[in-house]
């Protein structure tokens, strides 16, 4: 394959037109994707091409009191002039190496980079400076310089010990007093770019490394988790960690991912879908504020804001209304707002500026009435036993589409998705849900249409769901019946679908109390401005993950060309054909 695709190169990269698109193609494909691993004529190197055992090429890191970071490094000497040197001065820079320019055999400049640091910062690069007639003073011979020089590696980490030195073009740098040590070697080539997506998923620590601005969706996760934190801590709530393994999983409407355990071979094990049923274990245990940040994880679809491991945030507070936790909510979202907008600026400038607005008060959407006024007809009563043949009617004569299981309650959210959903483009609340859509929330009769509703908010913005809020219901009576009406409408068997032991808790008295959610994933990817999943996520989706590579890199080119060695005369045949 090599002397098939590559001998072509200079032929491609000049666009030569005779070349069949189908080769042109295939060599495109071949070079884009694994090769855009390797750096032309540079092979991956080994120990012993680096000229140093294993541990002399690894050494263990010392204690270093002149260390010092890039940004405290630009800091604290940015008003040095022009040619002029600190030197009394000496400090300690580490990192990797970007660039590596010789002038001459006895002068070199260095660029060394910290991962993870925005590059429209420039605050994750230094320059160094090794020049041979500072060096020779430290017993550092020309042949050892040399030596030095023809090893440098791009990628390879280094520390280096130097003066502050600003050169003649204004470029503030560290003028080395003694050979650099070479903390790591990287033995891989480190390519400019890599095109192919795959390979970019498949290697995300590559891909952090090549483009630091794929670290600002993280930096800006964590930014908000802190921020979230801080704001509760500060309303008076206590963090805690609730169990994730359990014997059933509550607290939502979702499928379970289950396992077992070791020493429990008889039982099945389910990873919990939602901590909303431990935290109010907490409340009834005498907490009066309590939060937990964490994972849950739910056994269904990957989309573009879906995953099966997810992070959410949730708070309970006593004695709080619905209106208590929508004015919670937008004070927070104005908040964080300013918060990340600020942050935007000065530590992650590749992220976009919010263009939405979290002024409160926010639109609100009565549910019932609201889909009422969108359809332009009135909903049959759902508490009666011909509500769900009536619904059906209702969206047959519409021609929507029923969803896979047409229960009563997935047939309301459907209406919701198409009819009010849309219209939550601003942060706006859609609120006062059907009873049967919230079996965890208290309940009442509303005013103006009589049906039975849910004391329950929600937060979209640009038609996607961000907060989700209700008063808890506190009586084990209320909480049995909208658990057998739950199963009920999905024809499910009573007896092992209520939560026995949670209506017993439920039993001991718990004070009214407020809940609240939110996911952590689709939060980053607003403020962010991303559109995916995967870029607020370390490692990306379940997909992402399941498909890490577990060979090594240089192995890839000889199954990708295995591949394209089949297929090139099929490309080829076909081509002329074509011409």
């Amino acid at each position: 394959m090599s002397s098939s695709l590559r001998c072509l190169r200079p032929c491609l990269r000049a666009r030569n037109d005779s070349i069949p698109r189908a080769v042109r193609c295939a060599y495109i494909r071949f070079h884009s994707a694994t090769q855009a691993l390797r750096w032309p004529n540079e092979p991956t190197r080994t120990l012993e091409t680096v000229g140093k055992s294993g541990s002399e090429s690894y050494p263990r890191i010392k204690k270093e009191e002149k260390a010092i970071s890039y940004l405290k490094f630009l800091e604290n000497y940015r008003n040095l002039a022009r040619g002029e040197t600190k030197v009394g001065d000496e400090v300690v820079v580490r990192g990797r190496v970007s660039t590596a320019r010789v002038a001459g055999p006895k002068l070199a400049f260095v660029d060394l980079f910290e991962s993870g640091r925005n590059a429209d910062l420039k605050s994750h690069k230094v320059q160094c400076l090794f020049e041979y007639k500072e060096l020779s003073h430290m017993n550092v011979d020309v042949l050892a310089f040399r030596n030095f020089v023809k090893g440098l590696h791009r990628g390879d980490v280094y520390s280096v010990k130097g003066v502050p030195h600003r050169t003649p073009r204004n470029e503030l740098t560290v003028r080395a007093t003694e050979l650099p040590q070479l903390l790591s070697p990287c033995l891989h080539p480190l390519p400019d770019k890599i095109i192919d997506k795959e390979t970019r998923m498949n290697n995300r620590h590559v891909e952090m490394l090549l483009y630091p601005n794929i670290s600002d969706g993280l930096r800006l996760r964590s930014r908000i988790i802190r921020f979230l934190r801080e704001y509760l801590e500060d309303e008076g709530h206590i963090e805690v960690q609730t169990p994730i393994l359990a014997d059933t999983a509550g607290g939502a409407v979702a499928t379970p991912f289950e396992t077992s355990a070791q020493h429990f071979k008889d039982r099945q094990i389910a990873l919990r879908i939602a901590p909303e049923l431990w935290l109010k274990r907490l409340i009834l245990g005498g907490f009066d504020r309590v939060f937990e940040i964490g994972p849950s994880f739910r056994n269904e679809g990957i989309d573009l804001i879906h995953n099966p491991e997810f992070t959410t945030c949730e708070f309970y507070t006593t004695y709080a209304s619905l209106e208590n936790l929508t004015g919670t909510t937008e004070d927070m979202f104005l908040r964080l707002s300013r918060v990340i907008d600020e942050f935007a600026l000065t530590d992650a400038r590749s992220l976009k500026g919010l263009k939405l607005k979290f002024d409160p008060p926010y639109r609100r959407l009565d549910f019932i009435p609201a889909l009422e006024t969108a359809m332009r007809c009135r909903l049959p009563d759902l508490g009666s036993d011909n509500a769900h043949v009536e619904m059906i009617s209702l969206l047959k004569e519409r021609d929507i589409q029923m969803p896979l299981e047409p229960f009563l309650p997935r047939l309301l959210d459907r209406l919701s998705s198409i009819y009010l959903e849309p219209q939550c483009d601003s942060p706006t609340w859609i609120i006062h849900h059907p009873e049967c859509l919230s079996p965890l929330a208290k309940s009442f009769r509303h005013p103006e249409t009589g049906q039975v509703v849910a004391a329950r908010a929600e937060l979209f913005i640009n038609g996607q769901e961000f907060v989700n809020t209700y008063e808890e219901e506190n009586s084990p009576v209320e909480q049995r019946r909208k658990f057998e009406d739950q199963l009920s409408f999905c024809e499910g068997d009573i007896s092992k679908g209520v939560d026995e032991s949670y209506i017993q808790a439920l039993e001991w008295g718990m004070p009214p109390t407020g809940g609240w959610g939110c996911g952590i994933d689709r939060l980053c990817m607003l403020l962010a401005g991303r559109s995916r999943i995967n870029d607020v996520l370390a490692f990306g989706t379940l997909r992402n993950v399941l498909g890490l590579r577990r060979q090594p890199l240089q192995n890839l080119d000889a199954d990708r060309e295995k591949e394209l060695d089949a297929l090139l005369p099929t490309l080829v045949s076909g081509s002329e054909q074509k011409v």
